[in-house]
Parts: structure tokens; sequence; C-alpha cells
């Protein structure tokens, strides 16, 4: 069964209209005709089958026939926080996230970041990031998708995130595993943040603040990765930790 996005907000009653590029590839590419069945995701955790009733010039009308909570979020709430990285290493970061089950990222200016858009700038790339995200979900058939937090400063991301259950810095210079906090917590918690730094990384005066706000600071194993390269590699690791990539599967 195909499954398309829909906007809950779309949806009256049990019916629903499709339109947009969505529609174009129901009727052009697909060539699916009235009676049969496809799959919707509401992006608020929701999927529905429905049954194609009318197809129309520019929108195609459907018929709900059920309503179910997914299946493919993560039983644990994870926040990234990621400094600011060059070029569109960003808009890779944020397809990827999604892809890993990430529920929320948020991009901060750290001491070290090179790339400090204005805020004109900041707004279009922000957009483009939700762009993204969604296309991302519809791509791996997600039930939610991954919010796209406000562009905060380093001090700002400290307190948007302190009543997380579980606060974890990556270092490069850090030898301390995350074997070594693991045991002195339930793999139920509800969430978890994870802050990763720019190209340069963090200086020794944004660990230390971090420290004393109550994160956790951490070694992503013996060798130096790239900025981007260490975001994906700790979002997956925390997944298997603590979410539904690994130790939490039954």
């Amino acid at each position: 069964m195909r499954y398309f996005y829909i906007n809950q907000s779309d949806i009256i009653g049990s019916t629903s209209i499709i339109i947009g590029t969505d529609a174009k590839h129901i009727k052009k590419v697909l060539r699916l005709k009235p009676g049969e069945m496809i799959g919707l995701f509401d992006g608020l955790g929701f999927e529905y089958e429905a049954r194609i009733v009318h197809l129309a010039a520019d929108s195609v009308e459907v018929l709900i026939t059920r309503r179910f909570p997914s299946k493919t979020e993560s039983p644990v709430k994870i926040i990234v926080a990621q400094a600011f990285l060059k070029d569109r290493k960003m808009d890779t970061l944020v397809r990827q996230l999604s892809e890993l089950g990430i529920t929320k990222w948020i991009p901060f200016i750290a001491s070290r970041s090179v790339p400090q858009p204005d805020k004109k700038r900041l707004a279009a790339r922000t957009e483009r990031w939700e762009k993204i995200a969604i296309e991302a979900m519809k791509q791996c058939k997600r039930g939610r998708i991954t919010e796209i937090g406000a562009t905060l400063s380093f001090e700002n991301i400290l307190k948007t995130v302190e009543d997380c259950d579980l606060k974890i810095v990556f270092y490069e210079n850090e030898t301390k595993s995350i074997n070594s906090i693991r045991s002195k917590h339930d793999r139920n918690i509800g969430a978890i943040c994870i802050m990763l730094g720019p190209e340069g990384g963090f200086t020794s005066q944004e660990i230390e603040s971090a420290r004393n706000c109550g994160f956790h600071i951490c070694a992503l194993g013996p060798r130096i990765m790239k900025a981007e390269t260490a975001t994906i590699a700790a979002s997956t690791l925390i997944q298997y930790l603590f979410g539904d990539m690994g130790l939490n599967i039954s």
C-alpha cells in the first residue's frame, strides 16, 4: 500500500482531500483509480487507511476507513541540539535524523560556529529544514514529523532542555564512554537531550557550562569524527541504548 502525508486539519469527518504533488503522483505516476486503497499519516502520531473516492484535475478525494496509532515512533523522546555547521551539512542532518526517529532538532550558535546567519536568512533556512523533515517523514513512513526548533544561543539551549531526564554532551577531548553513565539511568526514561558541537569543537568554557547545568560529558570512541558524522553516530547510539533500535527491542 502506498502512503501519503495528510495534514490532520484537512480531515473532515471521514473524508479528506489530497492536493499538490501527492495528488499528481497518485494520478499521473501511480495511476490509481477510485476504489483503490492508500495509506495516510498525519505527522502527529496517527496513520489511516483510505479509499480513493474521486479524482479531480488537481486533487484526490478519499474516504478514511480506519485510524490507528503509528507503530514507527521511538518510545523515548530524543532531542538533538546541534551547533551550526558549514554549507549544506545541516540540511543533510535534518534528513538523516528524521530517518533515525529523532523527536526534535534544535540548532544553536556555539563559540566556534563559523556560519552565523542573519534573521532573514535564518528564517529561510528554518523553513527549508521543516520541508526536509516532512519529506523525510514521508520517505521513511514515520508517524511524526521531527520538530525543528528555533535557533538559539549556547546559553539558551542549556536552559531550554533543562527538564530532560538525561542530558549528554559528546566531546572529542573526553575519554569517559556513555557506558559509565548508562547503568545509572533507567532505560525507560522519557526524554534525552544530546548536544553536538561545530567543526571546531566546543570550547572548554562551554563544556564547563554544560557540566554545571547537569550535562554528562562523554566520548564517542577513540577516533576523531567529522562534526556531522558524530551527530549521526551519537543519535544512533542513543536510539540503540534507550530507544527502538537495539537493547529495548523485545
